[in-house]
């Protein structure tokens, strides 16, 4: 009876894990058609919160300029790296602006993200290419979204660009209920992973 019951087992084991298999690339997928953002504040002081708040409103505001004749993540990227410096001065004006002296750092990282939730859309947990700007010493909470195709808080969520940049399937996955349990599990083995980078 045990022999049976742990062959049951691992049987289950295993179907379970081949099914993984075509979800997680998918979800691998993904994370080669978005780039993300990612802002560390000063410190977690509810004005150095704000202040990254604020940082985060007039990047968006530069970087959809900067966006609007993109046709995919590449040419975001591209426009990104191409002015890195320009989007590291408009976040230092906003911050010199609100009062502040702090330092700005901007660069382009490849970083784990968690699974995360952007009103209708699900972005799986993986390896992002993102913006990340640090705020003087950045030791305070982050906030990250997606930049390109725009699913930012404080910034118009396009949809339809998502729509475009992803395959029936990756939309499927991001805007479909009843992949939580896929999400967990993905997230698990992802943020292992990304443990090497």
């Amino acid at each position: 009876m045990k022999i049976l019951f742990k062959s049951a087992c691992a049987a289950m084991v295993i179907c379970v894990i081949f099914s993984l298999v075509p979800f997680s690339a998918e979800c691998s997928d993904i994370s080669q058609e978005v780039f993300r953002l990612h802002i560390l504040a000063n410190s977690d002081s509810k004005a150095d919160q704000n202040l990254k708040l604020r940082v985060r409103d007039t990047v968006l505001r530069y970087t959809g300029s900067l966006y609007k004749n993109s046709k995919n993540r590449i040419e975001a990227e591209k426009l990104t790296s191409e002015n890195l410096q320009k989007i590291a001065n408009v976040a230092a004006a906003e911050i010199k602006e609100r009062g502040y002296n702090y330092s700005v750092k901007a660069e382009i990282k490849k970083m784990y993200f968690d699974t995360r939730y952007y009103g209708k859309v699900t972005m799986p947990s993986g390896i992002y290419n993102a913006l990340r700007i640090t705020i003087g010493k950045g030791g305070g909470h982050n906030w990250w979204c997606v930049m390109y195709p725009s699913l930012c808080v404080g910034a118009a969520t396009d949809y339809d660009a998502l729509r475009k940049e992803t395959t029936d399937s990756q939309y499927k996955i991001m805007t479909e209920d009843g992949y939580q349990f896929r999400f967990k599990i993905v997230e698990y083995f992802v943020k292992i992973s990304s443990l090497f980078l």
